[in-house]
């Protein structure tokens, strides 16, 4: 007998459908409070280039500029920023592309690195801007430290240096050039606003305005300054072409001089792209082959023709001692500085440049002095032109210049300008004498 099921018979029920609820998320809740325990040094990993460069401030010597902190033990006074935080910020920011005082300042509180490198102690944009225009001296000294230590390991070899320039624009307007006149146009009235200013001051010494009308005062007198060194500036510049009009075709009309009331010091040069713009033209002396940079100096005069023998004499005072081998684009042949290079047991490699009348470049001409003969029978051989080769290596740290933003200056003046090209050689010859070394060990491994 087959049993049935009891409820068989009972009809079907349907199942009711069921509303879609909302989805359950996790949505960000921004103003609470918490409470993280942190751990700086693990903020960045340990081949990190933050860590390089502290561990290159540590060794070198800052006596000087820590004797001149007052802050002293057993003395009043708030404890001074060592100069050791300081100098590996400028280092590690000048590496990364950073050359902003306040954009500097505002990484030490927010970006791994720099809070790494800060380690906890508050910066101001005062402070980092003071001290990276304000350390020259010590950073040429750095440099030359650094460059003969790495030729004492045997790193590198300063018998071959190599020399090319780069124009850089500067922190100048086009529009800020003026003539003789009208810049003793602008100097009078920058002199009358300073008077204006002293008056109104005297006659009113009220205490809520006097911080703004001396700011304004000091403002119309660094601007008379500039201007009065802009005219100054302008003398030389016409003092220079007075030597240069026996040379000039009689049909020849000068254009009258202009000199800048942003950066007096700064001229108009022709720039790698053919435009003409406000720049400095940097010397820079490398060891090519390593990339790894001897010497820097700005320089105002657009062309590179007889900058070599200042750069020269720059080394030679540096390392006591002047190079075998010396490589130099077109730009630098000058026959006085060839011959001064003999004179010194230096063997210049410079291409000629092309003759217009289209004579033989190699050719020894009659007004050639020893120097100049034997620069013409060097250049003309196949060891010449091998030994001239690795010249063009030394555009390398030009391109990773410019990589670290390094496109247009951020500060007026040659001693400061100089201050910030320091900053990108001692940078790069850390971090390069760094890749040399990995790239030896991995070699020898």
């Amino acid at each position: 007998m087959i049993e049935k099921p009891l409820f068989d018979a009972l009809p079907e029920q349907p199942v009711p459908e069921q509303p879609l609820g909302k989805p359950r998320l996790l949505e960000p809740v921004r103003d609470q409070v918490e409470l993280r325990a942190m751990d700086i040094d693990s903020l960045i990993g340990q081949d990190h280039s933050a860590r390089l460069i502290w561990d290159y401030v540590q060794q070198v010597d800052l006596r000087e500029l820590e004797d001149a902190i007052k802050a002293r033990e057993g003395r009043p006074g708030h404890p001074a920023i060592t100069p050791r935080l300081l100098l590996a910020l400028w280092l590690y920011a000048t590496s990364e592309g950073v050359g902003s005082a306040r954009a500097l300042a505002r990484l030490c509180e927010n970006h791994d690195a720099y809070r790494w490198l800060a380690g906890g102690v508050s910066v101001n944009h005062h402070t980092l801007a003071d001290f990276r225009v304000g350390q020259g001296a010590l950073l040429d000294r750095l440099l030359s430290e650094n460059v003969a230590t790495l030729a004492t390991c045997g790193i590198i070899d300063l018998g071959k240096l190599a020399q090319d320039g780069v124009r850089i624009r500067a922190s100048a307007g086009a529009t800020s050039y003026r003539r003789r006149a009208r810049l003793e146009e602008h100097l009078a009235l920058a002199r009358d606003v300073v008077e204006q200013l002293k008056r109104e001051v005297d006659d009113d010494p009220a205490a809520s305005n006097l911080r703004i009308r001396a700011a304004r005062e000091r403002a119309a007198r660094e601007r008379g300054e500039r201007v009065q060194a802009a005219i100054k500036k302008l003398g030389e510049v016409e003092a220079q072409r007075e030597g240069k009009k026996a040379n000039c075709k009689k049909t020849d009309k000068p254009k009258e001089p202009r000199a800048s009331t942003t950066d007096p010091e700064v001229r108009v040069m022709k720039m790698a792209d053919g435009g003409f713009r406000p720049a400095y033209n940097v010397q820079v002396v490398t060891v090519a082959a390593e990339q790894i940079v001897v010497a820097v100096e700005p320089s105002t005069v657009g062309s590179d023709r007889g900058l070599m023998r200042p750069m020269l004499e720059k080394v030679h005072q540096c390392f006591e001692g002047l190079p075998a081998r010396y490589l130099a684009d077109g730009g630098f042949m000058a026959a006085g500085d060839i011959e001064w290079a003999h004179d010194q047991s230096v063997a210049v490699y410079c291409p000629p440049t092309q003759s217009k009348h289209g004579t033989d470049p190699f050719e020894p001409r009659k007004d050639d002095g020893p120097g100049v003969l034997a620069w013409r029978a060097r250049m003309n051989s196949d060891e010449g032109k091998t030994q001239y080769r690795p010249r063009a290596i030394c555009e390398c740290i030009h391109a990773r210049w410019r990589n670290w933003n390094l496109i247009r200056l951020n500060v007026r003046g040659q001693v400061k300008v100089t201050a910030v090209m320091l900053w990108h050689a001692l940078a790069n010859n850390i971090l390069q004498a760094e890749r040399m070394l990995r790239t030896h060990r991995i070699t020898t491994a």
